[in-house]
């Protein structure tokens, strides 16, 4: 069970949510490539998995009765890696290696390299069926007793896959109600806007259609994004997606909902002028 989220510790998760935004896009200037919109606008659900609602242990990668991320638009990997980093898992310093040959840092997450991830992930779509897999294999060994919690990050553009719809199929069939699935939903992809290049409304109306409870929240409001899991959690007979509405590019305005930043980083001026935007929002 979740703590009492107290204005302490609201207070305490954005702060926590500015420095990860700091390090992506400290990132992705030393990179010199990768995303931008995406790992920004998921920072804040990102901070709420690892900072308050998980269970998971960077001391303990194999212990059993952790839960489970699954990033399966793996192209956010910034905001992931440094969320594991400021929770413990590599030193943040590490983060400056990113698309490095040889770094545990992939340009999308490669297990074979850090064995903190769960899974590697790069073509688009199949983090869900992976999700499926894992919470299968734990019904086996557990039956429907465990408390492992399977968080499956989805984009809202890769839900033009359609591996991601063949997943929530099964799920839904087998009632995976420990399956949390997250759709980022910033309405961008590398193309544009989602509902020019492949409208997805009424979207949470397909996913209650293959037998699956669906809240919508506010991506960025950490009492909603807390909520929503806890009332996920608490359903037995279905597996659970949350639709969070997010702002691509979130923090820093020159970024903020268009979709040229999806694929493209900031330059070394872009990027000091968008740290200097994030540390005044701490005053």
């Amino acid at each position: 069970m979740m703590q009492t989220l107290t204005d302490e510790k609201i207070e305490m998760l954005t702060q926590k949510a500015n420095d990860i935004r700091q390090s992506i896009i400290k990132m992705l200037v030393e990179a010199g490539s990768g995303h931008t919109a995406g790992p920004l606008g998921m920072a804040d659900i990102f901070t709420a998995l690892y900072f308050y609602i998980m269970h998971h242990d960077p001391l303990n990668l194999t212990w059993k009765n952790r839960d489970r991320l699954i990033l399966s638009n793996g192209h956010i990997c910034p905001v992931l890696y440094a969320t594991m980093a400021h929770a413990g898992y590599i030193p943040v310093e590490e983060l400056q290696t990113l698309r490095r040959f040889g770094s545990k840092l992939q340009g999308h997450p490669h297990r074979e390299y850090f064995s903190a991830l769960e899974t590697s992930s790069g073509p688009l779509g199949s983090g869900l069926s992976q999700a499926v897999g894992m919470a299968l294999a734990d019904r086996l060994d557990n039956g429907n007793k465990s408390s492992v919690f399977f968080y499956t990050m989805l984009g809202d553009g890769e839900l033009n896959e359609g591996q991601v719809w063949e997943a929530v199929l099964h799920a839904g069939k087998e009632k995976l109600r420990n399956i949390i699935a997250i759709v980022d939903r910033n309405n961008i992809q590398i193309d544009g806007y989602t509902e020019d290049i492949m409208p997805l409304e009424p979207l949470a109306d397909k996913w209650r259609a293959f037998n699956w409870h669906v809240q919508e929240i506010d991506g960025h409001n950490f009492q909603d994004i807390i909520s929503a899991v806890g009332e996920a959690q608490a359903v037995f007979d279905r597996p659970s997606v949350i639709i969070a509405h997010t702002i691509p590019g979130k923090g820093v305005k020159m970024f903020e909902n268009d979709y040229k930043w999806h694929g493209m980083p900031p330059n070394k001026e872009q990027g000091a002028l968008a740290i200097e935007e994030l540390k005044n929002m701490n005053n």
